[in-house]
């Protein structure tokens, strides 16, 4: 803008100069000899400035087209720069972001959302157990398992059978539960076709068959089939009762032996016989009335071979045998 100003001046000069020279030959005459030199002198020294003026203004536009491609020129490349440091950025968060997704556990490979997880997953490997029972001393790896294993002591059952009433501290006890009453029993065993409603029942059965006893008492060396055995076995041995009445304070070191008395208190039996419908506190008890309708007798005599429905029956009988031979 400043050239293009710079040269309207000039040409507002020049026309001036014009202007003055035909009033100066208006003047003196068109004649005059010293008049027509001085017009061309005038005449060339405007032409002169003119193109010097053009000249510089030519300069100082491709100086400008200079700068300016310049200019377009270290834009683009910025930009271009930028472009790849964004790309950059993002190519490394996006990397961040999934190597950071997951922590995997160097011992198993085991892949977990996030540290506080694969802490409490190292326990499996390291055997620490933070939470301790303080009524039978009795450790675990997390907190929730702790939790549910004080319903053992305290007796609280929130599950509920909605056909028997039966309680369960855990869910998965209920479910298996609930295949008695649906008569559904998809586990089975392959040597002796008998069926269970958990898989753990069948694993513990299949010892029967094998003679398995992998779990070994520390203190006395017996070998138990199942853990749970185990467990009451040691009982033995520390002489703890942990498992007490909440109705009448009596404490049990066995669950079974609390869960048989709880019925004193409750008088529910739940276990019906389809055929008599004679009702049953105990599921064991049912089984052996069912030897009634059967005609199973299990207990036999080794001496004179006579069988019998019940043990206490079989007792009775060998009393026989001693009192023959204490006659003779």
């Amino acid at each position: 803008m400043a050239i293009i100003k710079e040269e309207s001046e000039d040409m507002k000069i020049e026309e001036a100069l014009r202007v003055k020279h035909e009033d100066t030959e208006e003047q003196t005459g068109a004649g005059g000899c010293e008049g027509e030199l001085g017009s061309v002198l005038l005449s060339v020294s405007l032409r002169a400035q003119r193109t010097l003026n053009l000249m510089t203004l030519k300069e100082e536009s491709e100086k400008l087209n200079e700068m300016e491609e310049k200019d377009q020129k270290r834009d683009f490349m910025i930009g271009e720069k930028s472009t790849k440091t964004k790309k950059s950025s993002s190519r490394k968060r996006s990397q961040k972001t999934e190597s950071s997704s997951y922590f995997t556990c160097r011992q198993c490979g085991k892949r977990l959302t996030n540290k506080q997880n694969l802490d409490v997953h190292m326990r499996i490997h390291n055997g620490e157990k933070p939470f301790t029972c303080q009524q039978c001393g009795k450790s675990f790896t997390q907190k929730q398992n702790l939790k549910v294993h004080l319903r053992v002591h305290t007796g609280e059952k929130p599950y509920k059978c909605t056909q028997c009433g039966q309680g369960f501290t855990h869910k998965g006890n209920l479910n298996a539960h609930m295949r008695i009453h649906n008569g559904k029993n998809p586990y089975n065993c392959k040597l002796c076709g008998k069926s269970f409603s958990r898989k753990e029942s069948l694993n513990a059965h299949m010892r029967s068959h094998t003679g398995e006893k992998p779990f070994i008492c520390g203190q006395c060396g017996k070998g138990l089939k199942c853990k749970e055995t185990l467990n009451c076995h040691m009982r033995i041995h520390s002489g703890e009762n942990c498992l007490t009445c909440h109705q009448c304070g009596k404490s049990f070191s066995h669950k079974r032996s609390l869960n048989t008395h709880i019925v004193i208190h409750t008088g529910e039996k739940p276990f019906t016989c389809p055929q008599c419908g004679k009702s049953f506190s105990l599921k064991g008890n049912l089984k052996t009335h069912m030897r009634l309708h059967t005609g199973e007798k299990p207990f036999t005599c080794l001496q004179c071979k006579i069988s019998f429905t019940y043990q206490r029956d079989l007792k009775h009988h060998l009393q026989t045998h001693s009192e023959n031979k204490l006659r003779v």
